[in-house]
């Protein structure tokens, strides 16, 4: 079994691939706990399957964006867990997970989390003419920015289709602003799902694309700046 570490936000998930399909996935709204709960979910998550430990194959984990604590703790326990039992890992871009979910949409799609301070951190994808090494459909373009709700999508000359963790109010905000030139996915879609990083983590480790133990470093934002998309 595949096991998927995602707790870049306060919205903490976990999933278990079997290679053909996620056995079992838990989500939930950890608030800052993430130190006292990630290790007793995945345990519980493992029995649920009916599995031990020990058929964990390798691990996937979310690198980034995202918390500073929330990063450390996911890269902490994904890493402690490949190292004791000899297992490979695959570390995935938050925002790739993202937009992974939406592979059926069509071109541009934009990716966002919530940075802190009021800001969000996001990503440009376009479709992909071949699977590119993420193997999503997607291919991020350019680099990874930091704006807000009043600035996102200043620049757009197209309808654009917006996805990840945005409140009520900065959804309000960003659909009377931007109109018909951006295209909300709703919420519940939006909720971001280790189900899907753990079919990406799976896809990669299957091509050989495993990360390097010792060099897997978290993407932290260290820019106080605004930019927009």
């Amino acid at each position: 079994m595949f096991l998927a570490i995602d707790t870049a936000t306060q919205t903490a998930s976990l999933a278990l691939h079997d290679g053909e399909r996620v056995r079992v996935e838990v989500t939930w709204h950890s608030a800052g706990r993430h130190t006292r709960e990630l290790m007793p979910q995945i345990v519980w998550m493992i029995a649920q399957a009916g599995g031990r430990m020990a058929d964990v194959t390798g691990v996937a984990v979310s690198i980034g964006p995202g918390s500073f604590t929330g990063l450390r703790v996911g890269l902490a326990v994904a890493k402690g867990l490949a190292l004791a039992n000899d297992l490979p890992i695959v570390g995935v871009p938050t925002l790739d997970v993202i937009a992974h979910a939406h592979v059926a949409q069509r071109s541009p799609l934009v990716a966002v989390l919530q940075a802190g301070r009021g800001r969000l951190a996001a990503m440009r994808y376009a479709r992909s003419a071949r699977r590119a090494r993420s193997r999503c459909g997607w291919r991020a373009q350019g680099e990874l920015v930091v704006t807000t709700a009043d600035q996102i999508g200043e620049d757009w000359d197209r309808p654009t289709w917006l996805c990840g963790e945005l409140d009520a109010a900065e959804r309000a905000a960003i659909q009377t602003r931007l109109g018909d030139r951006v295209k909300l996915i709703d919420p519940a879609g939006s909720l971001r799902r280790a189900g899907y990083l753990a079919a990406l983590g799976w896809l990669r480790l299957q091509a050989g694309e495993m990360d390097n133990l010792d060099a897997l470093q978290p993407i932290y934002i260290s820019t106080a700046g605004v930019a927009v998309p």
